[in-house]
């Protein structure tokens, strides 16, 4: 093997680790967007015939801390906790504080019954069952 200079081969690599160095500054560039992409709750979207059927994953969350909303065919699921436990031995102290937050907002394709809406929250994992609103008939217009 032919030996080449260090700086040589620094300058053969430079383009390279630049375009690397560039590529991960601009990856973690927005810590807040990061951080909420992080948050994003998993949801799975079933659409029937006759309805919506929408599962949520939200571990750890109590009833009251969720809430439900439609508006103008938009459901929107938030979800905000804030907790903290303290903990004091003998032999040593422990104090844990967690806040976070959820929304997620899912355009519903269809006119939705909104007032019969079902939701249930079991083991982490809330339910939504939205009804379908039958399509109103066209309404025909008289030309004057």
């Amino acid at each position: 093997m032919k030996n080449v200079p260090i700086n040589r081969k620094r300058r053969e690599l430079f383009p390279f680790l630049s375009s690397f160095d560039k590529f991960f500054e601009n990856f973690f560039d927005d810590e807040e967007e990061m951080d909420a992409n992080l948050r994003m709750m998993a949801v799975d979207l079933v659409e029937n015939k006759d309805n919506y059927q929408i599962m949520a994953d939200l571990p750890g969350f109590n009833k009251k801390d969720i809430d439900i909303s439609i508006n103008d065919n938009n459901l929107v699921i938030e979800a905000n906790r804030e907790e903290e436990k303290e903990e004091k031995k003998k032999s040593y102290y422990r104090c844990e504080r967690y806040s976070g937050s959820y929304k997620r907002t899912i355009n519903l394709t269809e006119k939705c019954d909104d007032k019969n809406v079902e939701a249930k929250y079991e083991n982490g994992v809330l339910e939504i069952t939205i009804p379908k609103k039958e399509p109103e008939p066209a309404k025909m217009i008289d030309i004057k």
